[in-house]
């Protein structure tokens, strides 16, 4: 071995055993290796950075924003809320979850799929009385499959696609992953629906317990003129409602509260149904019936002035300017333009309007504010903040804006007419100029240790495969392989792959792997294609342990699984997948 490939397999082992002692974060452990590298001269001063402006990394940063402006659009309200039904078995509602979990997953990040379909996971458990850990782990496990179908659903097959690209002159297309990641994700999802769910430890009741923090707020909403509702019977509604957990209470007219619940009377323009919900039930809700806050004008103005608007959670102290008052008179909206959605007040039934409610010391209030103004306001009022609860203001008057401009952007760079990361550029241009994506928002939604960690591993992986690094270690595997037919040899790259990917971060695994895969079919003189369909295959594929995907990682409290728990469901199907995408990649890409 040459000095600069004793020290490039150095650094990557050393950023391996960083990643597995788990106490630095991945981004920081990969930055250091790569400013190493540059110090150390095997990475070229001018490539230092090459990493950042990769397709690759901006696609993951592209999707990243374009997912969270369809969940902040309302788009995937429109399926997910039909899943809220605590009436089927178990085995029904996760293939149901599943199946939307695994078609969102396809054309949208895998994480942002499941952090949209968590919360309504988590929602159907508690109201059909089960543990969420049930479910969650299947949802899970159906999100990383999905994911397999299209070039966007993972930042694995974006890697493998940049780095084909880059070593044969074209990458992979959107849907060229499709024919491989449809077969495999459907019989995975098939076992997981059917018998993989019945292998999950039974969790103990204590163990989620605190999985799913929401406070029940007394809230209004108003039926707007010509809405489809005017004339319906109030108890019409009653079974959205319910499929969203919201409760209706009643109904105000004219200013006054009806007496009883009035579910036989004819809804009528500006009617304000009186609800019990969560913020983020009470957002649902709003979004799928069109309904507007109780205070519409006052919401107008508020959208005319802000950059955006957002809720804020608070609790009122002894003392508090609100305290005694109501928001009329305290002048929440002409003083500090802030309107009061709701009022949760623990023990105590709400009789008259929200806004009318004197509100007392102890209450929460759900307040919808400007953005950027909160903590302003909540000083204003001499509350306190709650913990950041991740509440957003659904804009469901755009919804099929959001969802336009996406698929068109998909068909331009199917069909090759614009080059993906433009394509999804224009998306993102797209949301922040009509208002589906703040501003304020559209940084946030990037998940930056990734982008720091794929642009530091770029060109510490394009170094060792410079070096030759890429070469030694294709031909050590084909020599313990010797012998072997090709697809006994690729079988053995997907093994080592996924056996990786689980112990290490899948974006890092995927880097390293592929040049290997086609180091690989360049020494036994066969097509590289299905070598780098294998590698995408099993780096996504990490199902043993809760580090190998960020979607297992995201279920592990709220599940309230152990680290051991994972393998009962995640080995046989590790082995299914296998078993499945080899003879599918065979078959559609021969060698």
């Amino acid at each position: 071995m040459t000095q600069d490939q004793i020290i490039l397999f150095a650094l990557f082992a050393a950023v391996f055993a960083m990643l597995l002692w788990g106490r630095i974060r991945y981004d920081i452990v990969a930055f250091a290796a790569l400013m190493l590298g540059v110090l150390l001269g095997v990475v070229p001063t001018d490539a230092a950075f090459s990493g950042f402006g990769h397709p690759a990394t901006l696609i993951v940063a592209l999707v990243l924003v374009v997912s969270g402006g369809l969940v902040r659009s309302g788009a995937v309200y429109l399926i997910t809320r039909t899943m809220v039904d605590s009436s089927r078995s178990l085995g029904a509602h996760i293939a149901i979850m599943g199946g939307v979990g695994g078609i969102l997953s396809a054309f949208m990040n895998n994480v942002a799929a499941l952090a949209l379909l968590m919360p309504v996971d988590i929602q159907t458990a508690h109201k059909a009385g089960r543990e969420p850990g049930l479910s969650l782990m299947p949802l899970s496990f159906a999100t990383i499959l999905g994911g397999m179908v299209t070039l966007i659903g993972t930042p694995p097959n974006i890697i493998v696609a940049s780095i084909r690209g880059d070593a044969l002159g074209e990458p992979f297309a959107m849907f060229d992953y499709a024919p491989v990641g449809a077969i495999t994700a459907a019989v995975g999802l098939l076992f997981v629906a059917l018998i993989g769910w019945r292998l999950i430890p039974q969790p103990e009741s204590q163990k989620s317990a605190g999985a799913l923090d929401t406070t029940d707020y007394m809230a209004e909403l108003t039926v707007p003129e010509e809405s489809k509702h005017i004339g319906k019977r109030l108890s019409q509604l009653v079974e959205d409602a319910e499929k969203a957990d919201v409760a209706v209470l009643g109904l105000v007219r004219g200013g006054k509260r009806l007496y009883g619940s009035q579910r036989n009377t004819m809804l009528e323009p500006q009617d304000a149904l009186v609800l019990q919900a969560a913020p983020a039930a009470l957002d649902e809700f709003r979004a799928a019936m069109k309904l507007n806050f109780a205070e519409s004008a006052r919401e107008e103005n508020l959208l005319a002035e802000a950059e955006g608007l957002s809720k804020i959670e608070v609790v009122v102290p002894e003392g508090a300017r609100i305290a005694g008052k109501t928001s009329l008179s305290v002048g929440l909206n002409w003083r500090r333009r802030a309107v009061l959605l709701g009022i949760s007040r623990k023990g105590a039934a709400i009789r008259s309007q929200v806004r009318r409610t004197v509100v007392k010391p102890g209450d929460i209030l759900l307040l919808l504010v400007p953005r950027g103004h909160e903590a302003e306001i909540a000083d204003w009022l001499g509350c306190l903040p709650l913990a950041e609860r991740g509440l957003a203001v659904t804009e469901n008057r755009k919804v099929w804006l959001a969802i336009g401009l996406f698929g068109a952007a998909v068909a331009a760079a199917s069909f090759g007419l614009v080059y993906l990361p433009v394509a999804l550029g224009i998306v993102v241009v797209g949301y922040a100029l009509t208002g589906i994506m703040p501003l304020r928002e559209l940084y946030d939604q990037i998940e930056w240790p990734v982008v720091v960690l794929l642009g530091s591993m770029i060109p510490l992986g394009a170094a060792l495969e410079t070096s030759g690094g890429t070469e030694l270690i294709a031909g050590a595997l084909v020599g313990l392989t010797g012998g072997l037919p090709a697809w006994a040899i690729l079988t053995v790259l997907m093994v080592v792959t996924m056996s990786l990917s689980d112990i290490l971060n899948n974006t890092a695994t995927a880097i390293v792997a592929a040049p290997v895969g086609i180091r690989m079919a360049d020494t036994l003189g066969v097509n590289p294609d299905p070598f780098l369909m294998a590698v995408a295959v099993a780096a996504s594929c990490a199902f043993l342990t809760p580090i190998g995907h960020k979607n297992n990682t995201l279920i592990l409290g709220p599940g309230g699984y152990r680290f051991g728990d994972y393998w009962r469901m995640g080995l046989p199907l590790e082995i299914i997948v296998i078993a499945v995408s080899v003879p599918a990649i065979l078959v559609f890409w021969p060698l």
